[in-house]
């Protein structure tokens, strides 16, 4: 697995190195007299201690077995699945198309009482039209290669729209101008997607702010992220989706947020953003 940008993700993979490292020296094994009994090179023990390398299930259960400890081989893969999650390429996500994460993110906001989000690159997808979402998807479907199931896909997506008119659920936004400023599609699917985010705005369960080009910048754009009731933090790069769950890190992001939220404009100063927007593209 690639190295992540994420220190969460290095941390726990330094965490679940140490456990390995201690039940070797539990069980009075050397690196090598350990790698003998797995049948693997010492150069591979040494990379996994290292935490440069994250073991498959096969080498914990080996682990395991070479140091008697045959019981513990169950958290051990369960930890470093976990650690696997944090940082997940697309291509690898999405290598049957990209319906089920839509499902998954269907899951996280069934959950999350309060869902805050900022975004640099596009609108989020519960506020997305079905024009905006399939041209979107499509260009990403058409940039990664994956399988093309972007009808699936949108559906997927759109469904999490119900989730701003029921089950007490708040989405708080923050939307760099640039966001509204960007042709996704048609001129027609980009006007329709702007004509609705001024549709939803005035949602009890929904706070939309702009942050205009010309605001003092306190905090520098960001990439896209979104937190899950300040418990769990999803970070979209170019390349890959990053789970952030330690504690120290989601309160980065939730300053982050407060910040980039003091810079934004709402309620008639959002709106005429967005209708500036709209007629700019004639």
């Amino acid at each position: 697995m690639p190295a992540s940008p994420s220190s969460s993700a290095q941390a726990a993979r330094e965490a679940l190195a140490k456990r390995l490292q201690h039940l070797r020296q539990d069980a009075g094994l050397t690196g090598k007299e350990l790698s003998a009994r797995c049948g693997w090179h010492p150069a591979k023990t040494t990379r996994i201690q290292k935490a440069d390398a994250t073991p498959s299930d096969a080498d914990i259960r080996a682990w395991c077995s070479a140091c008697g400890a045959e019981g513990q081989a169950d958290d051990l893969i369960a930890s470093a699945r976990a650690v696997d999650s944090m940082y997940v390429e697309w291509r690898r996500i999405h290598k049957n198309g990209m319906r089920k994460v839509q499902e998954d993110f269907y899951t996280l906001h069934e959950q999350a009482a309060v869902c805050r989000v900022y975004s640099s690159n596009a609108v989020p997808g519960f506020f997305q039209t079905t024009d905006f979402a399939t041209a979107l998807m499509q260009s990403i479907t058409d940039f990664q290669g994956t399988p093309n199931d972007v009808s699936e896909a949108v559906a997927a997506r759109l469904a999490r729209s119900r989730f701003l008119y029921e089950g007490g659920h708040r989405f708080v936004v923050l939307l760099e101008e640039w966001v509204l400023r960007s042709r996704i599609g048609e001129r027609g699917t980009t006007a329709g997607q702007l004509r609705h985010l001024l549709d939803v705005l005035p949602l009890p369960s929904v706070s939309l702010g702009v942050i205009p080009f010309t605001a003092p910048r306190v905090i520098w754009p960001l990439e896209a992220f979104y937190i899950f009731d300040d418990a769990h933090a999803v970070v979209e790069t170019l390349t890959a989706e990053i789970n952030i769950r330690q504690p120290r890190e989601i309160a980065d992001y939730r300053k982050a947020f407060a910040e980039l939220a003091k810079m934004a404009v709402y309620g008639d100063r959002a709106r005429a953003l967005i209708n500036s927007a709209i007629s700019a593209l004639g």
